[in-house]
């Protein structure tokens, strides 16, 4: 019996090693998805920043240095260049940009001279267009609390960030001084030893992750972002309405068709909704100009001119040629939903991507 009974309980205690280490090596698997931009044959090597066009720049700093604590690399006033005025297809273009360093992207803040009467309206999540950036914490130094004591407008619902699933990740939504929506996620020990690695966490306070773009039409931006990328997206997913997702979006009875593309570094990543349901994304495309208040984002290249004549062949819609403009070669695009995107070639190494 005594033998029996030893039998069992090696028995018992090997499916909980064998269980324990499937259950691991299945979240290794969906948390270091594949294919990621490295596999792509193209010279794009990832995300380089996230823009934000905006009316007033003193106070749009001020908020996003009180709530990130990214440090501020440059700022300059930038008019009478040729070389902008191609670059934005305008004439005596005039704008004044302010550049932070997070961890692994730029955050550029750029105030035209042609948007300061224009009118502010509150970014809805559903979109349609780039609807947001995320700000992404470990849980003990939550960026919940940092953006709602800078004076974010939070708009998930209670006083605190809302845990989906149970996995160790809360989430809020909210919006900056100016109507522009951001996430912000907070994760638990747990989650950031298996996702990034302690190390990147005990170094840096706050990093940002994701580019996300909100479609009338999933199918079709997924295929055009297969064709910028030369990847096939590492997540598909449809998420049906829940109270718990309202709790997050503040929005009723909404539905949600996702993918996701892998891109460098530390969780940077394209993620692309199309919201149904009671509150859809509603099919307004309309082309933006890079100076249109709101986001932009970038591709960082290795051959900026390589990948503007292969972009170019497919079909994809420039404002110019690049240009050499300051610390970058760039040239601006429209997506098929008219989102604004460039691509960059950096001249100057500390402020390409890679190294930050």
């Amino acid at each position: 019996m005594k033998k029996k009974g030893c039998l069992i309980f090696i028995g018992v205690l090997l499916i909980l090693i064998i269980g324990g280490y499937s259950y691991i090596q299945r979240r290794l698997t969906q948390l270091a998805p594949s294919p990621t931009i490295i596999a792509s044959p193209t010279t794009i090597i990832g995300f380089n920043h996230i823009g934000l066009s905006v009316k007033d720049l003193d106070k749009m700093l001020d908020f996003y240095q009180n709530a990130t604590s990214f440090e501020l690399i440059s700022r300059e006033k930038i008019s009478g260049n040729a070389a902008a005025n191609k670059l934005f297809g305008k004439e005596s273009i005039s704008y004044e940009i302010a550049t932070l360093k997070s961890p692994n992207f730029l955050l550029e803040l750029t105030q035209f001279n042609n948007q300061l009467d224009t009118i502010i309206e509150k970014m809805p999540p559903y979109g349609p267009g780039m609807t947001h950036t995320c700000f992404q914490t470990a849980e003990p130094n939550s960026g919940y609390r940092k953006f709602a004591k800078a004076g974010a407008d939070i708009m998930s619902r209670g006083d605190e960030p809302i845990d989906l699933g149970g996995y160790g990740v809360t989430y809020a939504y909210g919006h900056d001084p100016e109507g522009n929506m951001m996430e912000l996620e907070q994760m638990s020990n747990f989650v950031i030893w298996l996702k990034i690695g302690t190390d990147f966490s005990d170094k840096h306070k706050m990093w940002m992750t994701q580019v996300a773009l909100m479609t009338p039409n999933i199918e079709k931006l997924t295929a055009f972002y297969q064709k910028v990328l030369e990847i096939e997206p590492y997540r598909l997913s449809e998420i049906a309405p829940s109270e718990i997702v309202a709790k997050v979006i503040d929005l009723e009875d909404v539905s949600m068709k996702g993918a996701w593309f892998m891109l460098d570094g530390k969780e940077k990543k394209m993620e692309l909704f199309q919201y149904g349901g009671a509150h859809p994304t509603p099919n307004t495309i309309s082309k933006r100009k890079p100076t249109d208040l709101g986001y932009t984002y970038s591709f960082e290249v290795l051959d900026i001119q390589k990948e503007y004549e292969r972009l170019k062949a497919k079909g994809v819609e420039f404002l110019s040629e690049p240009q050499q403009l300051g610390k970058f070669w760039m040239v601006y695009a429209n997506d098929i939903d008219g989102n604004i995107f460039s691509l960059r070639q950096a001249i100057d190494p500390n402020f390409s991507a890679p190294n930050i």
